[in-house]
């Protein structure tokens, strides 16, 4: 794919996916280990998070929640380009689907909407 993702211990993957975060997060551990797609966008996400400096634990989204923001956009945008690659337009128009409701979290930081909202577009365009 051409991702050069950090080196993730399997503890770290593990705290990362079961932490605690401000938006109370439906997806399992279990959702993201049985497919593809969300694997490489949490690999993304902890190797953009590391490539700063952030410690990946269990309380890494509740301490660097602007961070995570950013990190979690820059996965989204390898997920999206592996199911292009793929292929894939259903997982990619249903993960867009997704992605239009990341606007509506309280949490998102301000100066994020605008990148989220482009980051749709883009893939929105592409995914036709």
């Amino acid at each position: 794919m051409g991702y050069r993702a950090e080196h993730i211990s399997s503890r770290e993957f593990y705290d990362y996916l079961t932490g605690e975060t401000p938006t109370g997060d439906k997806i399992t551990i279990h959702d993201v280990l049985s497919n593809e797609y969300l694997v490489v966008h949490e690999v993304a996400e902890i190797s953009e998070l590391k490539k700063k400096g952030v410690s990946i634990n269990k309380y890494t989204v509740m301490k660097c929640l602007d961070r995570v923001y950013e990190a979690h956009y820059v996965a989204a945008e390898h997920e999206f380009d592996y199911a292009l690659s793929k292929s894939d337009l259903s997982w990619l128009r249903l993960r867009l689907v997704h992605a239009r409701g990341w606007l509506d979290d309280p949490c998102l930081p301000k100066e994020l909407s605008r990148r989220c909202e482009s980051l749709i577009r883009e893939y929105s365009k592409r995914g036709r």
